[in-house]
Protein backbone atom coordinates (compact mmCIF):
# COMPACT_ATOMS: atom_id res chain seq x y z
CA UNK A 1 0.00 0.00 0.00
CA UNK A 2 1.00 3.57 -0.59
CA UNK A 3 0.53 6.15 2.14
CA UNK A 4 -0.46 9.80 2.28
CA UNK A 5 -0.15 12.08 5.29
CA UNK A 6 -2.75 14.90 5.23
CA UNK A 7 -1.62 18.50 5.45
CA UNK A 8 -3.50 21.58 6.64
CA UNK A 9 -5.75 23.03 3.94
CA UNK A 10 -4.34 26.35 2.71
CA UNK A 11 -5.41 28.44 -0.29
CA UNK A 12 -1.90 28.35 -1.80
CA UNK A 13 -1.46 24.57 -1.65
CA UNK A 14 -5.01 23.88 -2.82
CA UNK A 15 -4.99 26.42 -5.71
CA UNK A 16 -4.18 23.90 -8.50
CA UNK A 17 -7.31 21.93 -7.55
CA UNK A 18 -9.84 24.58 -6.53
CA UNK A 19 -10.69 27.27 -4.03
CA UNK A 20 -10.62 27.26 -0.23
CA UNK A 21 -13.68 29.03 1.11
CA UNK A 22 -13.13 30.55 4.54
CA UNK A 23 -13.15 33.78 6.52
CA UNK A 24 -9.43 34.52 6.69
CA UNK A 25 -8.59 38.20 6.87
CA UNK A 26 -11.00 41.09 7.06
CA UNK A 27 -14.45 40.93 5.41
CA UNK A 28 -14.73 42.47 1.96
CA UNK A 29 -17.66 44.55 3.18
CA UNK A 30 -19.84 45.05 6.23
CA UNK A 31 -23.60 44.74 5.64
CA UNK A 32 -26.87 44.41 7.55
CA UNK A 33 -26.61 47.62 9.52
CA UNK A 34 -22.98 46.90 10.40
CA UNK A 35 -23.79 43.54 12.00
CA UNK A 36 -22.48 41.15 9.30
CA UNK A 37 -19.13 40.78 7.56
CA UNK A 38 -19.39 39.58 3.98
CA UNK A 39 -16.51 37.53 2.56
CA UNK A 40 -17.49 38.04 -1.04
CA UNK A 41 -17.16 35.74 -4.08
CA UNK A 42 -14.88 33.12 -2.48
CA UNK A 43 -15.11 30.46 -5.25
CA UNK A 44 -15.19 30.47 -9.03
CA UNK A 45 -18.06 28.28 -10.23
CA UNK A 46 -17.50 26.89 -13.73
CA UNK A 47 -20.11 24.98 -15.75
CA UNK A 48 -19.93 23.83 -19.36
CA UNK A 49 -23.71 24.23 -19.55
CA UNK A 50 -26.68 23.65 -17.28
CA UNK A 51 -27.17 25.64 -14.11
CA UNK A 52 -25.98 25.82 -10.51
CA UNK A 53 -27.97 23.76 -8.04
CA UNK A 54 -27.81 23.43 -4.26
CA UNK A 55 -28.18 19.96 -2.75
CA UNK A 56 -27.78 18.56 0.75
CA UNK A 57 -25.54 15.51 1.30
CA UNK A 58 -25.44 13.39 4.45
CA UNK A 59 -22.26 11.28 4.42
CA UNK A 60 -21.16 8.59 6.84
CA UNK A 61 -18.21 9.77 8.93
CA UNK A 62 -14.91 8.00 8.29
CA UNK A 63 -11.76 7.73 10.38
CA UNK A 64 -8.02 7.77 9.87
CA UNK A 65 -6.29 5.74 8.66
CA UNK A 66 -8.56 5.91 5.61
CA UNK A 67 -8.31 3.52 2.65
CA UNK A 68 -8.48 5.45 -0.66
CA UNK A 69 -9.46 3.14 -3.50
CA UNK A 70 -11.15 5.52 -5.94
CA UNK A 71 -11.25 9.14 -7.04
CA UNK A 72 -13.73 10.88 -9.30
CA UNK A 73 -14.05 14.03 -11.34
CA UNK A 74 -16.77 16.10 -12.97
CA UNK A 75 -15.78 17.28 -16.47
CA UNK A 76 -18.85 19.49 -16.99
CA UNK A 77 -18.80 21.56 -13.80
CA UNK A 78 -17.11 22.62 -10.60
CA UNK A 79 -18.34 21.25 -7.29
CA UNK A 80 -18.43 23.01 -3.91
CA UNK A 81 -18.72 21.32 -0.49
CA UNK A 82 -19.86 23.46 2.45
CA UNK A 83 -20.04 21.70 5.82
CA UNK A 84 -23.15 22.50 7.81
CA UNK A 85 -21.42 21.70 11.12
CA UNK A 86 -18.31 23.28 12.60
CA UNK A 87 -16.15 20.15 12.17
CA UNK A 88 -13.08 19.44 10.04
CA UNK A 89 -13.24 17.00 7.12
CA UNK A 90 -10.76 15.19 4.88
CA UNK A 91 -10.14 16.51 1.36
CA UNK A 92 -8.33 14.34 -1.20
CA UNK A 93 -7.31 15.58 -4.65
CA UNK A 94 -4.99 14.37 -7.40
CA UNK A 95 -3.38 16.12 -10.37
CA UNK A 96 -4.46 15.05 -13.82
CA UNK A 97 -1.77 13.15 -15.72
CA UNK A 98 -2.92 12.62 -19.32
CA UNK A 99 -6.48 11.74 -18.32
CA UNK A 100 -5.75 9.69 -15.20
CA UNK A 101 -5.05 10.84 -11.64
CA UNK A 102 -1.49 11.25 -10.42
CA UNK A 103 -0.37 10.75 -6.82
CA UNK A 104 -3.15 11.92 -4.49
CA UNK A 105 -2.73 14.65 -1.89
CA UNK A 106 -4.73 14.86 1.31
CA UNK A 107 -5.73 17.92 3.33
CA UNK A 108 -7.51 18.39 6.64
CA UNK A 109 -9.82 21.37 6.79
CA UNK A 110 -10.15 23.61 9.79
CA UNK A 111 -13.63 24.06 11.25
CA UNK A 112 -15.40 26.67 9.13
CA UNK A 113 -13.54 25.94 5.86
CA UNK A 114 -15.23 24.71 2.68
CA UNK A 115 -13.79 23.68 -0.69
CA UNK A 116 -14.73 24.20 -4.30
CA UNK A 117 -13.14 21.81 -6.80
CA UNK A 118 -12.29 23.18 -10.23
CA UNK A 119 -14.10 21.55 -13.12
CA UNK A 120 -12.33 18.29 -14.03
CA UNK A 121 -10.34 17.96 -10.77
CA UNK A 122 -9.79 14.40 -9.54
CA UNK A 123 -11.00 14.19 -5.93
CA UNK A 124 -11.94 11.68 -3.28
CA UNK A 125 -15.48 11.10 -2.16
CA UNK A 126 -17.00 13.26 0.57
CA UNK A 127 -15.13 12.27 3.74
CA UNK A 128 -16.42 13.79 6.97
CA UNK A 129 -14.54 12.78 10.10
CA UNK A 130 -17.39 13.56 12.52
CA UNK A 131 -21.15 12.99 12.58
CA UNK A 132 -23.53 14.09 11.23
CA UNK A 133 -21.61 14.58 7.95
CA UNK A 134 -24.09 17.18 6.66
CA UNK A 135 -22.97 19.34 3.72
CA UNK A 136 -24.52 21.81 1.32
CA UNK A 137 -23.23 21.08 -2.18
CA UNK A 138 -23.30 23.54 -5.06
CA UNK A 139 -22.75 21.89 -8.43
CA UNK A 140 -23.93 21.64 -12.02
CA UNK A 141 -27.44 20.46 -12.76
CA UNK A 142 -27.97 19.50 -16.40
CA UNK A 143 -27.80 16.78 -19.04
CA UNK A 144 -24.70 14.84 -20.01
CA UNK A 145 -22.18 12.53 -18.38
CA UNK A 146 -20.62 14.55 -15.56
CA UNK A 147 -19.01 11.78 -13.51
CA UNK A 148 -15.80 9.85 -14.21
CA UNK A 149 -14.39 7.40 -11.66
CA UNK A 150 -10.87 6.00 -11.43
CA UNK A 151 -10.07 2.96 -9.28
CA UNK A 152 -6.45 2.63 -8.17
CA UNK A 153 -4.70 -0.71 -8.79
CA UNK A 154 -3.07 -0.33 -5.39
CA UNK A 155 -5.08 1.54 -2.74
CA UNK A 156 -3.59 4.47 -0.86
CA UNK A 157 -3.76 4.80 2.92
CA UNK A 158 -4.34 8.26 4.36
CA UNK A 159 -2.66 8.23 7.76
CA UNK A 160 -3.36 10.43 10.75
CA UNK A 161 -1.28 13.64 10.61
Amino acid sequence: MKTIRPRPLTPAEFAPFGDVIDTRGQPDMVINQGQCGRYHDRAQLDFADGRAGISLFVATPRSLPYRLEMVERHPLGSQTFIPMTHQPFLVIVAPDEAGTPGAPRAFLTEPGQAVSYHRGTWHGVLTPLHAPGLFAVVDRIGPGENLQEYWFDTPWIVEAP
